[in-house]
Parts: C-alpha cells; structure tokens; sequence
C-alpha cells in the first residue's frame, strides 16, 4: 500500500454519545462525522471529564451509541460486533487484578478470540506473541509477574498484549497516565512507530498536550458544543482551537512558553543563540527581569563553549546561570507598589 493513501479503519455517521436513563438524557457528543485511518496516530483530547472515554467504549461496543452509525471498513457496527475482537485491541485504564500472572501469560491473551474451544496456542499464535514482544523489546520482563512490574513496564506489556491480537485498530485510554517523562515519551514514540511501520490506526484519548503535539499525526479536540474539532497539531494550535477549549492561564502555546510576571526595575538585553539562549532567557524571566532589544540596564552576551559562559556589559564573566541571577539579583530592585 502507498504511503499517503491511508484508508478509514474506522468512520463515523451522525455519530451521538451519552448515556439515557429513565429520566433524561445525558448527551455528551452530537452528530460527529470523523475518521480513524490506518497508518496514522490520532490523539484525542479535551478537558477532563468532557467524556473521551465513552467514546472509546462506544466504538469498541461496550456503549451503544445514541443515534448515528460507526463503521468499521465498509460494514456497520451492527453486522461486525461479532468479529469486533479481531478487529479492534484496546488498552483501558483499569487495573489488572490477576497480578500472579507472567508477562508472557498477560501478551498471550491477545490471542484469545482466534483460539478454539480447547484454548491451546498454535505455532502461528507463538509467533505472533514473541514478535510482539520483541516490537515493544520487553524480552527481559517475559517471566516477571504483573505485581513485579513497574507502572511503565505494565503499559509497555498492555501494548504488547494489543498487538499480539493482530488488528488494524488500535484504542488505547490514557497510555501515560501516572508515568514519569522518559516513560511517557517512550510509550508515544513507540505508538507513533507502530502505526507507521505496521499501518495500523491507533488512537490515543490523553491530557499529555506536549507529547501530544509532537508525535500525533491527527488530532480530536473536544469541543464545548458537544462537537470534536479535527486537524493537524499545527493547524489547531494556529487557529487558537487549543486556547479557546482549554483556556490555558499564563501559557503561550504559539511560542511553548510559561508567561512570567516582571517584577524587577532592571531591563536586560540577552545575546546569543540556540538552547543556552534560551534556557538563560528562561532563568532570568521566572527571576523577574524584562528583556528588551535596546536601551537595556545590563547587557548579557553568551560565549558558546566548553564551559558555557556569561559576559556581562563585556567586564563580568560568570560561568553558570545560577551565578548570573546571583549577581544580577544583588545588583537589582524589586518594583514596590
């Protein structure tokens, strides 16, 4: 298959979401017409509680939809709920509570809905179990049980139990929840890969914004109209679609940066370029200082090298950001009301 020429894995019709009860109705979306198309990373994103995982459960059907249709290729959710299983493997948030099981035992349920009724693995099923595991490279952790792991190492095992169920889609809720960095980036990137290299469609409910927009291919942004907005991170970030749903309080998401509060007399002019330019700009705004372009109280040029350094109006050298706050901040005077 060409590359470009993904096709939608999975569409929706008029598609609304919620919950009925006897006594009203709760609709959370209304008429969403979107694609899922394989060989792309979709994340989907929005406020909390606005309900991105009922729509997972709707399109992998443990939720009946309230009105619309969902198709899954070219047939509709009610001809292909059967064969859903071989179609869709979803990584949820809920815990595992069999945590005796193995690594190995855990990877080995995806293989589950093309067994027969004696549940005995056939080659074709090892097969494909190792080379899940050897995709997401948790070899070492095959004979570890699930209480041994670490959060990480367990989202990494879930995944792997997904793709040893060998379909073209791919829903996962909240992957990188409660993970440090590394293991967040990690988890991302893998999925990212794993949608490229193996053209499948893998959607992403998260709240990780950065991650978010540095690896998805797509993104679903809930709306406050009961709608979800789709595009590219760029294109959203451009149109102010994040801003206006999200509000964000002292952050600049055009530029990627914490907007600081000036509360310092002295006006610095900041020479240099690439990341120590900006890490030092950084320091010295959280620290209260305005930097301007001209007419400056200090002017501080970086001197790339090993070590980095600070030169000061050309007669001060420091040799470490915090000793250039150390100095200023002595020589400086806080703004008084």
């Amino acid at each position: 298959m060409k590359a470009g020429k993904a096709i939608p894995a999975i569409q929706t019709r008029q598609l609304s979401i919620g919950y009925q009860t006897m006594q009203k109705k709760n609709l959370l979306f209304e008429n969403l017409n979107m694609e899922l198309r394989q060989g792309e990373l979709t994340c989907f994103m929005g406020p909390n509680g606005i309900g991105k995982s009922t729509l997972i459960r709707t399109l992998i059907g443990l939720q009946k939809p309230l009105s619309g249709e969902i198709f899954y290729g070219e047939k509709t959710e009610a001809s292909s709920l059967y064969s859903l299983p071989k179609n869709i493997a979803v990584v949820l948030t809920d815990r595992i509570t069999a945590v005796n099981m193995t690594v190995y035992d855990l990877v080995s349920f995806g293989r589950y809905p093309y067994l027969h009724w004696n549940t005995t693995l056939r080659q074709e099923d090892i097969q494909i179990i190792n080379r899940s595991i050897e995709q997401v490279q948790i070899q070492n952790l095959i004979h570890k049980k699930i209480h041994e792991l670490s959060d990480g190492q367990l989202q990494m095992a879930m995944i792997a139990r997904a793709l040893s169920q060998d379909t073209p889609i791919i829903l996962l809720d909240e992957p990188t929840a409660h993970l440090d960095l590394n293991n967040r980036l990690e988890i991302m990137n893998l999925l990212r890969k794993l949608a490229r290299t193996m053209h499948k469609a893998i959607l992403v409910a998260t709240h990780e914004l950065d991650l978010a927009l540095q690896t998805a291919d797509l993104i679903w942004l809930a709306g406050r109209n009961k709608n979800i907005l789709t595009g590219i991170p760029e294109d959203l970030v451009l149109t102010g679609a994040f801003d206006e749903i999200f509000q964000f309080k002292g952050f600049d998401l055009k530029t990627g940066e914490v907007q600081h509060e000036v509360y310092r007399n002295e006006t610095i002019t900041l020479l240099g370029e690439s990341h120590e330019y900006l890490w030092t700009k950084n320091a010295l705004e959280r620290s209260g200082f305005c930097i301007v372009e001209e007419s400056a109280t200090f002017k501080i040029s970086i001197i790339n090298g090993l070590p980095v350094k600070w030169m000061i109006d050309d007669t001060s050298e420091i040799t470490s950001i915090r000793g250039l706050l150390f100095y200023l901040e002595n020589r400086s005077t806080i703004w008084t009301v």
